[in-house]
């Protein structure tokens, strides 16, 4: 009886805790997120960047979380002399290094000299007035005074025309960079999806073989779930996306040549992100 009473007084003043005793997944913050930029965009409205492959982590002016609301376990050095005001930008160590920096990032007992080598990348001030344009300016200032080395403004220019946006992003994607973001100029702070940011990444296109399928699984219980295909070097990747329902239930035959598009090759040279475009027909 007496063990009873205890649980039950245990459980009332664990009730009356306050909130931040709880037990609850933390918040994520509002951010703005890009659409996919279209080639009648008027390039010459926006300011152009190099779409970094880092993680987004917003700064609070106390606190860095990862996109998800989840505090980022960097070592207090890293934040101490940082603006106390919001911050959104990107944790990033180098052009093909995100495997790198994700591990860094992500442990909990950081490695100081791991985190040595990371930077955060600035490009836009949550909730601040005027528009962007004025908020790079603003970021640009702040970022000076600050004196961080590894807090860092992100780059911003202007392309004049469509052709030299296209000239732009070759560039950064021949140096080994992701993509570029496109920001309007005129933009108030917004947050949610919205077309004042853009984001502009290479797709490439090429074939390989199917040599198996592998089975689907929920709504494609009974169909198949995704290609297993070959490489001309013989390596193996799968393709899960692209494929239509009635694709999904009569696949191409093992030893079809299809054409697919991805993104870039991991480091192992297998493609990243392939989806299913089409049967390669020779004719």
């Amino acid at each position: 009886m007496a063990r009873l009473k205890h649980a039950l007084l245990a459980l009332l003043l664990f009730a009356a805790l306050p909130p931040a005793y709880a037990d609850t997944p933390p918040a994520a913050p509002a951010m703005l997120l890009a659409e996919v930029y279209a080639a009648n965009v008027d390039v010459t409205q926006y300011w152009v960047s190099e779409k970094f492959d880092g993680v987004r982590a917003q700064w609070d002016g106390r606190t860095l979380r990862f996109r998800g609301g989840g505090v980022v376990p960097a070592p207090v050095w890293f934040t101490k002399n940082f603006p106390a005001v919001s911050l959104d930008g990107e944790l990033w160590i180098a052009r093909d290094h995100f495997d790198a920096l994700s591990g860094t990032v992500r442990k909990r007992d950081p490695v100081d000299a791991e985190w040595r080598q990371v930077h955060y990348l600035v490009f836009e001030l949550p909730g601040a007035a005027g528009d962007f344009s004025a908020r790079v300016q603003q970021i640009q200032a702040m970022v000076a005074r600050a004196g961080v080395p590894w807090l860092q403004a992100v780059e911003q220019t202007h392309v004049a025309d469509r052709a030299a946006l296209m000239q732009r992003l070759d560039a950064v994607v021949r140096a080994g960079g992701e993509g570029l973001m496109l920001h309007r100029a005129d933009a108030p702070y917004l947050t949610g999806r919205s077309d004042v940011l853009l984001k502009l990444k290479p797709w490439q296109d090429t074939e390989a073989v199917v040599v198996g399928y592998m089975p689907g699984k929920g709504k494609y219980q009974g169909m198949t779930g995704a290609l297993d295909m070959a490489m001309p070097d013989g390596q193996r990747f799968r393709i899960g996306t692209g494929l239509t329902d009635a694709q999904r239930r009569q696949p191409p035959p093992i030893g079809t040549r299809i054409t697919y598009r991805y993104q870039n090759l991991t480091k192992k040279g297998v493609p990243r992100h392939p989806r299913y475009l089409r049967v390669r027909e020779d004719f």
